[in-house]
């Protein structure tokens, strides 16, 4: 069993039952009989009790996430994000964790991380294909597969800093696992990203209703007490342009020689914007305190 879950697995839960879980020579376990394999690539699964959930990111998709990140071409939003994140957990005075809800590779986590000596980190993600890269991201990750919309197998209050990064959100755990005092730090696209590329490719374009959606998403439960627009311009050469299409929701429409040719017609390299918020949020019922 990879050590690492070691540093994490008093943030666990049963995803049957509930109940604290506690290793048990290669596997996870709870005091009911539920037990859980480890991957032999560090990763533990902790599915709903009937095995199934989202697939998540292909190995392809994670690959091109991978090749992008590697790139640098999101190091400035890492740091921004890693700043807030360490801000907002100095804040939190109980044994708690920083929790990454569809962590992927494990990039943000470990940037994280690297602002906070001696916190452990988790990543919940759906796809097996990131969690194998997500556990040996940072040596202080343990990295779980888990469906998000059915429970996270999380402690309640387990989480100092609960990360949601391009990732779907799920209001009612997000509240549940975040501890008193919490922070939950929430990136989402804004309508110019990559706005060079959307027509070009064919991408999905970002909502222009995508903050709306999200107060309906987060209102019942948390209240945002700030929010910072990042914007800026990466210099992408036709690879990194085939990586940043492929990473993203856009990649299970897409024909790839299709785009490949599609690629092959812009200029290269070629000036794309990035374009995100980041939000911070409190629980609701601690807003006022």
């Amino acid at each position: 069993m990879c050590g690492v879950l070691d540093d994490v697995v008093r943030f666990l839960s049963c995803p049957h039952c509930g109940e604290s879980l506690a290793r048990q020579s290669a596997s996870l376990g709870c005091r009911t009989g539920h037990r859980f394999d480890v991957a032999r690539q560090g990763y533990a699964s902790l599915l709903p009790p009937d095995g199934k959930g989202s697939v998540g990111d292909t190995a392809a998709m994670v690959q091109a996430r991978e090749d992008f990140l590697a790139a640098g071409h999101f190091d400035h939003l890492a740091a921004e994000l890693a700043e807030s994140a360490a801000e907002a957990a100095s804040q939190v005075a109980v044994d708690s964790c920083v929790v990454d809800v569809g962590a992927g590779t494990g990039y943000y986590l470990a940037a994280v991380l690297d602002r906070m000596p001696g916190r452990a980190g988790l990543a919940l993600d759906a796809s097996r294909f990131a969690l194998r890269r997500a556990a040996r991201a940072h040596q202080r990750i343990g990295a779980v597969a888990c469906d998000v919309w059915r429970g996270m197998p999380v402690a309640d209050g387990g989480a100092a800093v609960v990360l949601n990064v391009f990732a779907p959100r799920n209001g009612a755990e997000l509240e549940r696992i975040l501890a008193p005092g919490g922070r939950l730090l929430v990136i989402t696209p804004a309508p110019p990203h990559m706005r060079e590329l959307i027509p070009a490719l064919g991408l999905l374009t970002v909502d222009r209703r995508k903050q709306e959606r999200l107060s309906r998403t987060l209102g019942p439960y948390f209240i945002r007490t700030a929010k910072r627009d990042i914007r800026r311009t990466v210099i992408l050469d036709h690879q990194d342009v085939a990586a940043a299409a492929m990473m993203g929701p856009s990649a299970w429409q897409a024909d790839p020689a299709a785009r490949q040719a599609r690629i092959r017609e812009l200029p290269d390299p070629l000036g794309v914007t990035l374009s995100v918020t980041l939000s911070c949020y409190v629980r609701e019922d601690r807003a006022h305190d």
